[in-house]
């Protein structure tokens, strides 16, 4: 522990360093980085509405369930207006616009914004959606905003990402590996990509965490306790379509989620296992007493998840979502 580090903001001025040295390995240049473009019929071609085609008919076999994940997933990733907003909220990120930490945000926000592009042109293209619902549902949200626990602490927020950007690579792969199983290859493809990206943001932010145990431990610990016990909420956690009231439509989102296997309250505990694991929590040193109680409370909290998971049942009503068109299918 470095003794002269006392408050956030010098821990954070601290890290920053290692993170301008490291920040090409975090970002892709944009040189270097995919498009959407990439991965959809291209309309400068002769062959774009052939290609239209064969995308609409290989996206017809998608199951009701995994077509509303796909969309609520697409929702999440189009609210990014929202998740920028509030990374410049947190003080401590926001001293200099040049500033490592600042180019960190604008990078990872340009790097995200790909993947409701992406999504949103599929979904479009795919003659089973009806945007306009889908539309109002993205405006809802980012109008709506979020709450996540984090007020204006960088610890809680670097937990918070830790843990979002994991999840969210757990729910793209899993959609595209069904995607496959559907004869879908173009759209496991375009979620395979996204899901690489979630992962790379996922590490980086668990090295942030990794970075400060190492200078501030106790305050590390006890925010990390502190957003376990708040319990984590997805950013889309407002989610509602027209005339449904706000949160609502999450649930039944996540309940899709739930019956086909994309994402359960398991891979919750399980992403905080590899975060105990990763930030190796058990073998921590230099804690105070109150950090200490919250290590053992982080530590315990696994087991206690596992056995609450064991006894929900798997939902199984099935909720008409009005974002999907089923006309003529």
């Amino acid at each position: 522990m470095i003794a002269t580090v006392s408050s956030r903001s010098e821990v954070l001025q601290h890290l920053e360093s290692f993170l301008k040295e490291n920040m090409s390995s975090f970002l892709r240049s944009v040189e270097d980085s995919w498009q959407p473009t990439d991965f959809l019929p291209n309309s400068s071609l002769d062959n774009f509405f052939d290609e239209v085609k064969l995308l609409r008919e290989r996206a017809k076999e998608l199951s009701y369930d995994l077509l509303a994940v796909l969309i609520g997933d697409t929702i999440t990733e189009e609210a990014l207006p929202n998740y920028e907003a509030w990374f410049h909220q947190l003080d401590d990120l926001k001293r200099d616009h040049n500033n490592g930490w600042a180019q960190w945000i604008r990078g990872w926000t340009a790097e995200e914004n790909r993947h409701g592009d992406l999504l949103n042109r599929y979904l479009y293209l795919s003659g089973r959606v009806n945007m306009r619902e889908f539309e109002a549902s993205t405006q809802h949200l980012i109008a709506d905003g979020f709450d996540l626990g984090t007020a204006h602490d960088p610890y809680r927020a670097f937990v918070y990402t830790s843990y979002q950007e994991t999840a969210t690579n757990i729910s793209h792969r899993r959609v595209g590996q069904l995607a496959r199983k559907a004869g879908d290859e173009q759209l496991s493809k375009i979620c395979g990509m996204i899901a690489g990206d979630e992962t790379r943001h996922a590490r980086v932010y668990k090295t942030f965490v990794e970075k400060i145990f190492e200078v501030d431990p106790s305050e590390m610990m006890l925010a990390f306790e502190d957003m376990m016990r708040k319990k984590i909420v997805m950013p889309a956690h407002y989610m509602r379509e027209l005339g449904v009231e706000m949160g609502k439509t999450f649930g039944h989102f996540t309940d899709a989620a739930q019956r086909i296997g994309v994402y359960t309250s398991q891979d919750y505990t399980d992403i905080l296992e590899t975060l105990i694991q990763d930030w190796k929590i058990e073998q921590m040193t230099g804690l105070n007493g109150a950090a200490e109680k919250a290590r053992d409370y982080v530590m315990a909290l696994p087991n206690r998840l596992r056995r609450v998971a064991d006894r929900m049942p798997v939902p199984k009503l099935e909720y008409k979502f009005k974002w999907i068109d089923e006309i003529g299918r």
